[in-house]
Parts: structure tokens; C-alpha cells; sequence
């Protein structure tokens, strides 16, 4: 089976969505989980912490709530987190620093 034939049998879009969109279930468990999140040269440690930088910086704070949870699967400490939010904060402005911590303190607080 080649790399791009494995399934990691992603279903999140599936559980999200359902029938209601078959294309955003098919591109978010098929290509986006199953390709991308499974190419090797980046661990998904890494790959968390990219995208935690990506949403953060854009504001996008419902797929944050997912991510921040995904990354502490992927080996991303608590400490961790709470010390990228802090260094996105001025990077990817303040709001958006703020707003990621307080995601993450729901996430670690178990509020979420």
C-alpha cells in the first residue's frame, strides 16, 4: 500500500458533518488527516505547532479549541502551549494571544 493509499481512519469531518457535506468530510478525513497530517517529513508535534501559530494568528479560535487539544496528543505539554500563546501574543497580536490562552485554560481546565 503506498503512502497515499494508508488510512489513519480519521473520521472528524465524518462526525462534524455527516451527509450534510460530503466534500468537506471527504477533504478534511481523506486529504487533510490521512495525507498531510501523515507525511513524514514534520512530526505531528511539530504539525500542531504550526497550526497552532496559523489560528492563532488569524483569530480562528473554534479550530484552535481542536488543535490545542489535538497538540497535547501530539506531546505538546501544557507548559508548552501556554509559552507559544505567549510568544504568538506578539507576533500574531494581542487579541489573539488572549484569546488563545483562554481556550487553552478552558482546554487544560477541562471547561471545554
Amino acid at each position: 500500500m503506498s503512502a497515499n493509499e494508508q488510512t489513519t481512519g480519521w473520521s472528524g469531518g465524518k462526525n462534524a458533518f455527516g451527509d450534510f457535506a460530503p466534500g468537506m468530510v471527504h477533504y478534511t478525513d481523506k486529504v487533510l488527516f490521512d495525507d498531510v497530517w501523515e507525511r513524514q517529513d514534520l512530526s505531528k508535534r511539530d504539525r500542531s505547532l504550526v497550526t497552532i501559530a496559523a489560528l492563532t494568528a488569524m483569530g480562528k479560535m473554534d479550530q484552535l479549541k481542536f488543535h490545542l487539544a489535538f497538540a497535547r496528543q501530539n506531546r505538546v505539554t501544557d507548559d508548552e502551549l501556554r509559552e507559544a500563546l505567549l510568544h504568538l501574543a506578539f507576533y500574531a497580536g494581542w487579541p489573539n494571544g488572549m484569546g488563545a490562552t483562554s481556550v487553552l485554560k478552558g482546554i487544560i481546565e477541562g471547561q471545554s
